[in-house]
């Protein structure tokens, strides 16, 4: 496109600016999936949840009003060209939410502890690429192949809400998914607690505004491209392992929007880090932590490979493509999160 810069860096840019506002969202925003859940669930605050659902809100409405403006197309979106998978994704899910809470934070929130100094968030990451990697197109993917075997969409509706709404209406799919996304943002903030909250709605915008424009820049280089190139968003399961391959082979491979992307949301984590002076190097000095959180790694990726995403993959990207599966696998992950918290603070025991 550019004969200063291959489309692939191009690519590899907006994925970095993207990730960026992420990384910032996760340090200055407390912007936390782990985070949201525990306060649900023990902390009695629902506050950062409703940020979670107000950025789906934003996501989807920004989303689909690209659509309607043409300057994206959704069904070249991954979430909505491959036939959805129910069991698969069940499972992946409550893999994924079981080891999240093994190993204290999923992928996302692991690059941005690690962007912070925590050192026991970097073992986490490598770990987890590995793992999705092995099930994805390692020694393990022939297995989930024939266990879990994927599929293109032909001549059916997209596996989307608003697609399935427009099948029923007529109605415009990108007008339908706008009034969904402002319901949902509308629902999130609900609430005079997060009416007052300007900072948390703010990073939560600022959030949605960065799953919108990983679709909006990934498709913009695409369409100018002369060799094919996917329309992506942010998602942090296999992509950490496609990062983890480019800083090994980067003189023999290209870079991706996933490299720019895990990249990016580091160093808006350090950026983050810095400002607010929380920046400091941290070590795990009891092995039983450890041994639990690669324990969890290892469930994360092999969970997010099977969900096709982990909570931003699945709970935002595909979210904002209203895709069947992101309810799904949400929920998947929110149940195995709930279940790996149980065990970790009550240790099963029955109620009295």
């Amino acid at each position: 496109m550019f004969d200063w810069i291959s489309d692939e860096a191009l690519v590899a840019f907006v994925g970095l600016g993207g990730g960026v506002l992420l990384g910032l969202a996760a340090r200055l925003g407390r912007f936390c999936t782990m985070g949201a859940i525990e306060d649900l669930l023990y902390g009695g605050s629902s506050l950062r949840m409703r940020m979670w659902v107000l950025a789906i809100g934003v996501a989807i409405m920004g989303t689909f009003s690209l659509s309607g403006l043409g300057v994206i197309e959704l069904e070249r979106s991954y979430y909505l060209s491959i036939e959805w998978m129910p069991l698969a994704m069940v499972l992946g899910g409550l893999m994924f939410g079981y080891g999240m809470a093994l190993a204290g934070n999923c992928g996302f929130g692991s690059i941005a502890r690690l962007g912070g100094g925590d050192f026991r968030a970097f073992v986490i990451v490598i770990i987890m690429g590995v793992s999705a990697y092995a099930v994805l197109s390692g020694p393990l993917a022939f297995l989930r192949v024939q266990v879990f075997p994927q599929s293109e969409v032909i001549n059916t509706t997209p596996p989307g809400f608003a697609h399935l709404l427009h099948s029923w209406t007529g109605l415009p799919v990108a007008g339908l998914g706008v009034g969904i996304g402002a319901m949902v943002a509308l629902g999130a903030l609900a609430s005079g607690g997060m009416l007052a909250a300007r900072k948390e709605i703010f990073w939560s915008v600022v959030v949605g505004v960065a799953i919108t424009s990983g679709w909006a820049g990934s498709y913009w280089v695409a369409s100018q491209s002369f060799s094919p190139m996917p329309m992506v968003s942010h998602s942090f399961s296999a992509p950490v392992g496609e990062a983890l391959l480019y800083a090994m082979t980067g003189s023999a491979r290209a870079p991706s929007f996933a490299v720019g992307s895990v990249a990016g949301v580091a160093l808006g984590a350090f950026i983050g880090s810095l400002i607010k002076g929380h920046f400091r190097w941290e070590a795990c000095e009891d092995p039983r932590e450890l041994r639990r959180q690669i324990l969890g790694a290892v469930l994360m990726g092999a969970g997010a490979v099977l969900a096709l995403g982990c909570t931003i993959g699945q709970g935002l990207s595909a979210f904002s493509m209203l895709a069947y599966s992101a309810p799904l696998v949400f929920a998947a992950i929110f149940a195995g999160a709930a279940l790996g918290l149980r065990q970790l603070i009550e240790g099963f025991q029955p109620a009295e």
